[in-house]
């Protein structure tokens, strides 16, 4: 589940990305409108309209981590709404800090390198294609099966014959505040641990700044 909320840019509607489906419809019911796959019937997401209601006037715009109050808010907004999938708090998160362990020349590219990234439980096999990528760094990863904050899923692929399983994110491709236009990754601070929430790790440390 990815909220998202740019008062700026979108108006005062918190969105809220479930899963990806074949095709989109949209049913809008007071203050909410429930995204779905029109063949299956599953939800896909939620908007909720007027949202400074729940998120206060001072929300700063860009991924928000919702706590239990929040989720609750939100749910009590879907059944009021009278539609009855419900929000709950991700048990395992998809996009994690990472360790970069090892590091190679494609074999048919001049710019994508094969990576071996820790990611806490596992070591995947990312290709990646930053001019920045480097062995050593702590950066993060979006591991198969995450949803970007722009709606991409990251799924299993082949890059020029190269198994690849995730995607070393920049601050951009991560929804980042005042993330910079030009290419390359994210290098986090080396002391920090493999494998952590990548977004509940950058709030604390915002909050820490």
């Amino acid at each position: 589940m990815i909220l998202y909320y740019n008062k700026q840019s979108i108006g005062d509607t918190l969105i809220c990305y479930l899963k990806e489906g074949t095709g989109e419809a949209f049913e809008r019911r007071l203050d909410v409108a429930r995204i779905f796959d029109p063949e299956s019937g599953e939800t896909l997401g939620y908007n909720f309209f007027t949202a400074s209601g729940i998120l206060g006037t001072g929300q700063a715009g860009g991924r928000i981590i919702p706590d239990s109050i929040l989720l609750n808010q939100l749910n009590e907004k879907i059944t009021g709404a009278g539609f009855q999938d419900l929000l709950a708090a991700d048990r395992h998160a998809h996009i994690v800090t990472g360790y970069v362990v090892s590091l190679k020349k494609h074999p048919d590219s001049d710019h994508l390198h094969i990576c071996r990234v820790d990611v806490g439980e596992e070591n995947l096999q990312i290709v990646c294609g930053a001019p920045n990528i480097g062995q050593g760094q702590k950066v993060v990863v979006a591991r198969t099966g995450a949803l970007m904050p722009n709606g991409q899923i990251i799924r299993p692929s082949v890059l020029r014959g190269v198994a690849s399983d995730g995607m070393i994110c920049s601050a951009r491709e991560l929804g980042l505040p005042g993330a910079p236009q030009k290419r390359g990754i994210l290098i986090l601070d080396n002391r920090v641990t493999p494998g952590l929430d990548f977004y509940a790790y950058f709030n604390k440390e915002m909050k820490m700044a």
